[in-house]
């Protein structure tokens, strides 16, 4: 059976974002680094792009791009990332440019039933505003 719900207005980017983000936790960039500092136990995922991880990313991240994320995380499926889809009760933090696509991507894994779903706020826009440290791929 189809999904009857009509909204009066159809939906936005904006509309799913704000749903994502009223179901989840944040973190904010100085929290995140404190983590690491403390070498929490936690799995980062960056849910960007491949051109966008390699032109800049934070250090440990795990490059799973938003639009094969589902899939990634769910170990019945062939081609899964074995390290998140084994993190069902580990701490994840997950990050996009400036925190839209990582919240809509912090309550799908939620939905999943990972536990333990942390998105950065304001993305790694903001983590490299507030002058945390990056990781660059070398360029030649």
């Amino acid at each position: 059976m189809y999904n009857t719900f009509k909204p009066e207005q159809p939906m936005g980017l904006m509309d799913f974002v704000r749903a994502a983000k009223s179901c989840i936790t944040e973190i904010q960039p100085r929290e995140l680094l404190e983590k690491m500092a403390a070498k929490e136990d936690m799995l980062l995922i960056d849910v960007r792009e491949h051109v966008e991880f390699a032109n800049g990313h934070i250090k440990g991240a795990h490059l799973v791009p938003r639009g094969i994320l589902e899939a990634a995380a769910d170990p019945a499926y062939p081609k899964h990332v074995p390290e998140l889809a084994a993190a069902r009760d580990r701490q994840i933090v997950v990050y996009c440019a400036t925190s839209g696509r990582s919240a809509m991507a912090a309550a799908v894994l939620q939905m999943m039933g990972f536990k333990n779903v942390i998105n950065l706020d304001g993305g790694y826009t903001r983590w490299v505003a507030e002058g945390m440290p990056l990781e660059q791929e070398a360029t030649y």
